[in-house]
């Protein structure tokens, strides 16, 4: 999988799995924008793109704002061009059960989840339908597939991606852009180590791989679905999980 003079925009860049993909695009030859809420965290993934030897621009964006988003996709065509790929991987998670579950706590999720990926791929397909290519990967959860307690408002707004995801491939496929979405299990980032080791331990007995995933793993399907190899598939949901929905 090759990505020469391939412009990759990756949202949630600076760090776990974002910054993993972003470095994988960059290993394979494509420029990377690397946009996350923290500006600074976006900087120091950039500075790894390019000692790569590829392009890279740093972007500050709130996905829950639409003038964010448009200002993000036109700095990522001022700086590297056209965009091919892009990975709607911003996203915030909370854990309350549903008796403790606020209104707060449910818009949060969602604004980010949900209404943050809604405004990416349409500022997205609005760059890549005038070409008549691109690949579009949205970041779902294996939660989305399986439900998970104390997530009601991240297992919601997940699932509906998958929808959300199904809809856009059929609408955008006429214009050679295809549109699927990624469901991780649990992977070895911040957020899961610092989930406790008992806790660890119990959903390692979940998982018919007997490990926890890595951000390469993860990054190495992403790359995949954005590749010539993937051409043919749109649509679909890949679960990145070791079997933990089976």
């Amino acid at each position: 999988m090759q990505f020469e003079n391939s412009v990759a925009l990756v949202t949630g860049g600076g760090r776990g799995i974002g910054q993993a993909v972003a470095l994988a695009f960059a290993d394979a030859g494509a420029d990377v924008a690397v946009a996350d809420m923290d500006a600074a965290i976006a900087q120091e993934t950039a500075d790894l793109v390019e000692q790569s030897g590829r392009r890279s621009v740093a972007i500050g964006v709130d996905v829950r704002e639409p003038d964010s988003v448009q200002a993000m996709v036109q700095a990522t065509q001022k700086a590297l061009g056209d965009l091919d790929i892009a990975v709607n991987n911003a996203g915030v998670i909370s854990i309350k059960g549903i008796a403790e579950l606020g209104v707060d706590d449910w818009d949060q999720v969602m604004a980010v989840n949900a209404r943050g990926v809604f405004l990416c791929t349409k500022a997205e397909v609005a760059v890549m339908r005038r070409r008549r290519h691109g690949r579009i990967i949205n970041m779902s959860s294996v939660v989305a597939l399986t439900g998970n307690a104390g997530q009601a408002n991240y297992t919601a707004a997940k699932a509906g991606l998958i929808g959300f995801t199904k809809t856009v491939a059929r609408e955008v496929a006429s214009r050679g852009i295809t549109v699927n979405a990624l469901a991780p299990g649990f992977i070895e980032t911040r957020m899961v180590n610092e989930l406790g080791e008992d806790l660890k331990k119990q959903i390692m007995e979940r998982i018919p791989l007997a490990r926890f995933g890595s951000t390469e793993d993860v990054a190495a399907s992403v790359a995949f679905l954005a590749s010539e190899d993937a051409a043919y598939i749109t649509g679909q949901v890949l679960s990145v999980d070791g079997g933990l929905g089976l």
